[in-house]
C-alpha cells in the first residue's frame, strides 16, 4: 500500500507551525506531529513584521527537530516539503520559505507552495469530514465566504476593509487586554461576562462586510467608558459589555452573509476555519442558523483552526500527489495570494 509523508511549514503571521502528516491509500490522514510557537507581544502592542520574522528564525529549527522526534521518523522518509507561499506578512513568510528551500536543497526533496487559506480549508475538511460545505474563513488577516466550484475555491463574499480577527485584535489593544494566548481569545472570555448590549455599526453590503465602522464605533464607546468618562455615561456599560457587543454585532454580520451564500449555492453544511473559528459564540450563532435551515455545522478546535503547520502539510501533500511541485526559482512568497487563484487539482 503506497504511503506519503509531508513536512509542512507555516509562518504567515505571529504563529510559527511545523507539521508532519501521513497519507495512506483509503485511510484518513494521520497527524504525526503538529507543533506551534507563538510570538506574543505585551498588552496594547501589535507585532512588527521584522520582530515576528526574527522570532520565526529563532524557533523554526528547534520546532522542526522536535516535530521529527514526535513523529519518530527521519527526513529521508519525507516525500515533500510544503511551505506557506501566502497570503500573509512578508518578512515572516520569507523567513520560513528560506528554511523550506534550504531543506529542499540539503535533502533533495521536492517543494510544494501552499496557499494559506486553502490549507485551512483542506485541514478543516479532513478533520471534520465535511464534503462540500460553504466555508467561512475568519482570521486576523482574512474574512471570506467560500464555496467550491469547477476546481476552484470561489469567494462569494469577503471583508471590504479589515478582517474580523484584526478588528478584535485592535480592540484588544485599545482596552489593553493581554495578547497571551491571543487577544481574540481573551475578548471571548471577557464577553461571557457582558450583560448589556451596546448598539454598534452593522455594515453588510450584499455578500460583503465592513468592519472598520464597527471598530470605530466600539473604540468611541471605549473612549467614553475608559478614557473620557462623563457623569451621564457612568455605569451605562462595562468593558465586558463592549466585548460582548463587538462579538454579537460582528458575528451576526458573518452569519448573514454565510446564510446568503448557502441559499445561493444550495449548500446543506457550513465549515468554519481560521483562528477566529475557534470562538464558541461564533460557532453557537452559526449552529443556530444552520439548525433553522436543516443544515450541519462543522468546526475544529484550536489545534487545527489556529494557524498551524499540519494544514500546510495536508494541502501540500494533496497537491503533490496530483503532480504539483514548485521549482526552486518559483519558491517565492506572495503576500496577496488570493484563495481563488489556486487550481484545486485534487478535487473532482
Amino acid at each position: 500500500m503506497p504511503s506519503f509523508i509531508a513536512l509542512g511549514l507555516e509562518g504567515s503571521a505571529n504563529k510559527l507551525g511545523v507539521g508532519i502528516i501521513l497519507h495512506e491509500d483509503n485511510q484518513p490522514a494521520k497527524v504525526l506531529a503538529n507543533l506551534r510557537h507563538t510570538y506574543i507581544t505585551p498588552p496594547g502592542q501589535g507585532f512588527l513584521p521584522s520582530d515576528t520574522a526574527k522570532h520565526h528564525r529563532s524557533w523554526i529549527i528547534r520546532l522542526i527537530k522536535d516535530a521529527f522526534r514526535t513523529a519518530n521518523i527521519k527526513m529521508k522518509q519525507v516525500d515533500c516539503i510544503c511551505f506557506t507561499k501566502g497570503p500573509g506578512i512578508g518578512a515572516p513568510l520569507h523567513s520560513v520559505a528560506l528554511v523550506a528551500r534550504t531543506l529542499s536543497l540539503m535533502y533533495s526533496k521536492p517543494l510544494v507552495a501552499v496557499n494559506h487559506c486553502v490549507g485551512h480549508i483542506e485541514m478543516g475538511r479532513e478533520i471534520t469530514g465535511a464534503q462540500n460545505p460553504v466555508v467561512l474563513y475568519v482570521s486576523g488577516g482574512n474574512t471570506q465566504v467560500i464555496a467550491y466550484s469547477e476546481r476552484r475555491y470561489r469567494i462569494f463574499g469577503e471583508t471590504l476593509d479589515i478582517a474580523i480577527g484584526n478588528c478584535l485584535d485592535r480592540f484588544a489593544r485599545i482596552i489593553n487586554i493581554s495578547n497571551d494566548p491571543s487577544p481574540g481569545y481573551n475578548i471571548e472570555q471577557e464577553a461571557t461576562k457582558g450583560t448589556q448590549f451596546v448598539d454598534l455599526p452593522y455594515t453588510v453590503k450584499g455578500m460583503d462586510c465592513s468592519f472598520s465602522g464597527l471598530l470605530s464605533g466600539v473604540e468611541a464607546a471605549a473612549d467614553e467608558l475608559l478614557f473620557n468618562p462623563s457623569p451621564e455615561n457612568a455605569g451605562k456599560y462595562t468593558k465586558s459589555d463592549l466585548c460582548f457587543s463587538l462579538q454579537e454585532t460582528g458575528f451576526a454580520m458573518l452569519v448573514e452573509i454565510t446564510e446568503r451564500a448557502m441559499a445561493h449555492v444550495g449548500a446543506d453544511s457550513v465549515l468554519i476555519v481560521g483562528g477566529v473559528g475557534c470562538n464558541k459564540r461564533l460557532q453557537q450563532m452559526m449552529s443556530e442558523m444552520c439548525e433553522e435551515r436543516g443544515a450541519m455545522l462543522f468546526a475544529t478546535d484550536e489545534r487545527f483552526c489556529i494557524d498551524n503547520g499540519i494544514m500546510i502539510a495536508q494541502a501540500g501533500l494533496l497537491a503533490f500527489k496530483n503532480g504539483s511541485i514548485c521549482s526552486l526559482e518559483d519558491s517565492t512568497i506572495t503576500q496577496r495570494y488570493r484563495t481563488d487563484e489556486v487550481f484545486v487539482s485534487w478535487r473532482k
